[in-house]
């Protein structure tokens, strides 16, 4: 379900998006900075400040997460159940240990959220399907570039001294 492609994009995502409805159906989308993947089958997203996606879940465990590069505008979203795991479970620890490093130990991680994956969607900005003959990710990324301000960094910028 969750193939080279989308875990790749998922390990180049600095954010991603939690949709979850609570009992009377009305939708919450929040943004989740802690999150990994667990298997081929799986999404772990670290309740941090989550309670009304937790509430919703225990409501009904039906979810969508999705996560693009907003400089290629290309992402995907993944539709699954969800489960909250509290610390007390034997399976907390285990899924702690991937989001620990996404930490940095700043911040404490209240419960797990467990995404099993029953679908996977590419999301793509309308551009690419709009005008497919000139719409490509260079493209994509030069105008993100332009509409965020930024340029690209230098290769002697990312270098990590020893």
């Amino acid at each position: 379900m969750l193939d080279t492609t989308v875990l790749n994009a998922l390990h180049a995502s600095v954010l991603c998006w939690l949709a979850t409805c609570d009992a009377q159906g009305q939708p919450n989308v929040s943004p989740k900075e802690v999150f990994a993947a667990v298997d081929a089958q799986h999404l772990v997203i670290a309740h941090i400040a989550s309670p009304r996606s937790v509430r919703n879940i225990a409501d009904n465990p039906r979810v969508c997460v999705s996560f693009i590069d907003v400089f290629t505008q290309k992402g995907f979203k993944v539709l699954g159940d969800a489960t909250v795991i509290r610390p007390r479970d034997p399976r907390f620890a285990s899924l702690e240990a991937l989001l620990q490093p996404k930490t940095q130990g700043k911040f404490s991680i209240h419960a797990a959220i467990l995404v099993r994956a029953a679908a996977v969607e590419p999301i793509l900005a309308p551009s690419y399907r709009l005008f497919p003959n000139e719409t490509t990710e260079a493209s994509q990324i030069a105008s993100a570039m332009h509409t965020y301000g930024v340029t690209p960094a230098r290769a002697q910028d990312q270098e990590v001294a020893p």
